[in-house]
């Protein structure tokens, strides 16, 4: 039996010191991958016992996560099939995109600011972000 393709450039990575509970830091993950291209509509993400196994955790934690991020519409699950990233669906209107990414910024603002990192820290980080999430949405 063939293991399924996941994403080659995509893989969980937990920081046990970051505070965050550790079913926050899958569903961060994987919105971030879908935000920079890295994770797009269809792939598969590991499965909750492989993601379990990966990262040495409570295969219950990884239940949760994708549990709700089925709920938020992020990922479908298909019984005997795997966990999907879903297609986009409804867009949001202009003032929700604004009130979503103003609390985006604050929490990461708040966060970097908590492990020592300045503004100007985060703004070139960005900026070297920047060109390789737009390459990634290119291909």
């Amino acid at each position: 039996m063939q293991s399924p393709a996941y994403p080659a450039a995509f893989a969980f990575r937990l920081d046990s010191h970051s505070g965050v509970p550790v079913f926050r830091q899958i569903i961060d993950q994987v919105q971030a991958g879908i935000a920079t291209g890295t994770l797009r509509f269809g792939d598969q993400l590991p499965t909750v016992r492989q993601a379990a196994v990966d990262l040495e955790i409570n295969p219950n934690t990884v239940l949760r996560a994708y549990r709700e991020m089925e709920i938020r519409g992020i990922v479908d699950t298909q019984q005997g099939m795997g966990t999907f990233i879903a297609s986009r669906k409804m867009e949001q209107s202009k003032a929700e995109r604004e009130r979503v990414l103003s609390q985006l910024v604050s929490e990461f603002v708040s966060r970097a600011g908590a492990s020592g990192f300045t503004l100007q820290d985060l703004m070139d980080a960005l900026r070297d972000v920047q060109p390789e999430a737009e390459r990634k949405r290119r291909q």
